[in-house]
């Protein structure tokens, strides 16, 4: 099932179930609003739209996106890093940085490198808290594309991750969750104006998407819509106003954003 959310032609935001072969043209799919949320049972209210005729927003609203650093071996070498970490690295953007498809990542003017990060993203479906690794992959929503937006030269001047990856527009999110997956081997590829730059699969992640949930949850509590994202591979590359990014995820679909100045 692909949940999205949405703002219909009236202008009202809400969730709704995406209909139509996955493989169709996303012209001939439509969109059927849910009752309330999809964070329990899911109750159709009997409205329908075409989806061109929606506004694709960010899947979710999270409380908080929880990063993964250094997660493919290829991305800790072209970072310069001598090792792979033993242990998750773990970074947290602001729910603000968060925007949806189409929307655009907005350059800071204090930053003169701004490079697109493509990633696999994870949505947690419950409280969570302590969940065994087996039981990991249980308590999630569903996926979707994440791009990991950073200002590469704030990341070097400060020494940590905060403000570089932090930056309003700085998490592009979509274009829906997929909530029937394995994350375990899926193809994930990052396209800069149709030219291919980043080109992995999640099977070499370093530590999987169950590792990562589990881990995270002994750290924090998770609640329904947190979003966690699994790390990037090798190829990140900087952005320039004017261009156009996208993240595609195999079994999900692609993530498009406009790239522009912030005034």
């Amino acid at each position: 099932m692909r949940i999205a959310r949405f703002a219909n032609p009236a202008g009202r935001v809400a969730f709704g179930v995406v209909e139509g072969d996955p493989g169709a043209p996303t012209d001939t799919l439509t969109v059927a609003a849910i009752a309330e949320h999809p964070f329990g049972p899911i109750e159709l209210t009997g409205e329908r739209w075409a989806l061109p005729d929606v506004r694709l927003l960010a899947p979710v609203l999270p409380s908080k996106v929880v990063c993964v650093g250094k997660n493919y071996a290829d991305h800790v070498t072209e970072m310069g890093g001598d090792a792979p970490p033993e242990r998750p690295v773990l970074f947290l953007k602001p729910s603000t940085a968060v925007i949806g498809p189409n929307d655009a990542v907005r350059l800071p003017p204090d930053s003169q490198r701004v490079d697109y990060e493509g990633e696999l993203a994870a949505v947690v479906g419950g409280l969570v808290k302590d969940v065994p690794r087996e039981k990991a992959l249980d308590v999630l929503l569903g996926y979707t594309c994440a791009n990991d937006v950073t200002a590469r030269d704030q990341q070097r001047q400060d020494g940590q991750w905060t403000r570089a990856k932090g930056h309003d527009s700085f998490c592009p999110l979509g274009p829906w969750i997929e909530t029937v997956l394995d994350p375990t081997d899926l193809a994930i590829r990052t396209e800069l104006d149709g030219e291919l730059r980043q080109e992995s699969r999640t099977s070499l992640l370093l530590h999987d998407v169950a590792t990562l949930v589990s881990y995270i949850s002994h750290v924090m509590t998770l609640l329904p819509g947190d979003v966690i994202m699994t790390g990037t591979p090798a190829g990140v590359g900087p952005l320039a106003a004017g261009q156009l990014v996208s993240v595609t995820v195999q079994g999900i679909g692609t993530l498009t954003n406009p790239v522009m100045a912030r005034p």
